[in-house]
């Protein structure tokens, strides 16, 4: 209010010398005091101008969410302010959470494998280094593009209910990967899709087709390939599941290790963030994916390495894992599980315990195969 009376004061050229403006008065050098409606008038100027500060504080953002700019990133990101909102009443008012978007490197790269430009953290570190220094306060991943490391200062301890685990077959030609000629080309950027195709259909081809979800469908349409596989969970959150041709069981393509997650990170001294996101964690979802992620860090995976793995509670409520590890042409696929109690600790040394009996058995000479590939 003082501030509006100094500017009002000011546009009607006095010069002031004393105001009072706890009653309203105010005193000009060379002029009588203002009358009874003049003081009014500023002082309902005033309030309005208090009004409408305080209308454009309650705008700035509360919460700051960092996510990549794709279509399915975006729709990820909405459905954590849409939850964030539901559970908290402050964050309720328009502009309470902002949603900025971050273009990470392996967004830029679209001609190269992810497995040529240095994997999965392509996906994320800039995410990351925005939340480090601030410029965002909660960062939205899909989380099996998280690597199995956070940066330091960054914790990642919430996911959202997963989503449908199962790929999505996509074609126009054909009802099944089985239905394909021999020769046709398969498009995938997943070493893990590629090489389950290949070793259950080895007269089929896979090429490497990156992009968002719309350019997939895009080369599809265009006849570059003659099938795609893509994950059903991203399909249900862009309300794009006309597109799916089958839907493919656990038994004919095991999921990415986290695939379906959406996982929310903040950083390590944020006590105000990381309550925020608590709300929104979902338990059975969180144990799953650790287990999940203990069996890929164990076996060290990364883009050039073909890995599957799922972890579930079964109708008993035991966890139940299966894991995968395979050569990249698809010739050798080593197969294991899991079944134990659904807790925390036990599921990690499930997890862990899976990947040190799939390298066991595959031997350094398996591995060196897959290093010698880089």
């Amino acid at each position: 209010m003082a501030n509006l009376a100094l500017k009002q004061c000011i546009f009607l050229g006095s010069p002031i010398t004393n105001k009072n403006l706890s009653n309203g008065s105010i005193s000009v050098i060379g002029f009588p005091p203002p009358s009874s409606s003049s003081r009014k008038h500023l002082v309902l100027t005033a309030k309005a101008a208090a009004t409408v500060e305080q209308q454009t504080q309650k705008k700035i953002s509360l919460i700051k969410i960092g996510t990549r700019g794709s279509p399915l990133a975006l729709a990820q990101a909405y459905q954590t302010r849409e939850r964030l909102i539901a559970a908290h009443a402050d964050l309720a008012e328009e502009g309470a959470i902002e949603i900025i978007i971050i273009k990470t490197t392996g967004d830029k790269i679209l001609d190269q494998p992810l497995a040529d430009i240095g994997g999965k953290g392509l996906f994320t570190k800039e995410i990351d280094e925005a939340l480090l220094n601030g410029d965002i306060d909660i960062a939205v991943h899909s989380m099996k593009d998280v690597p199995t490391y956070l940066p330091d200062g960054t914790i990642l301890p919430c996911n959202l209910p997963r989503e449908d685990v199962r790929d999505a077959f996509i074609s126009l030609s054909a009802a099944s990967l089985g239905d394909l000629p021999a020769g046709s080309v398969v498009g995938s950027a997943s070493l893990r899709r590629q090489s389950q195709i290949l070793h259950k259909y080895p007269s089929l081809k896979v090429e490497n087709i990156r992009g968002n979800v719309q350019t997939r469908l895009k080369k599809l349409k265009e006849g570059k390939v003659k099938a795609t596989l893509l994950a059903l969970a991203g399909l249900k959150r862009l309300d794009m599941t006309e597109n799916v041709t089958a839907i493919l069981s656990i038994d004919d393509m095991l999921p990415a290790v986290a695939q379906g997650a959406i996982g929310i990170a903040c950083r390590t001294n944020d006590d105000k963030m990381a309550n925020y996101i608590a709300s929104l964690d979902h338990e059975d979802t969180r144990f799953a994916i650790t287990c999940e992620r203990a069996f890929l860090a164990t076996l060290d995976g990364s883009c050039r390495t073909p890995i599957a793995g799922y972890a579930h509670r079964d109708a008993d409520g035991s966890c139940v894992f299966r894991g995968l590890v395979a050569s990249p042409d698809g010739t050798q696929v080593l197969e294991t599980s899991r079944t134990g109690t659904f807790a925390l600790d036990d599921m990690i040394s499930m997890g862990k315990d899976a990947g040190e009996e799939l390298r066991s058995r595959a031997g350094p000479g398996f591995f060196d195969f897959l290093t010698a590939q880089k």
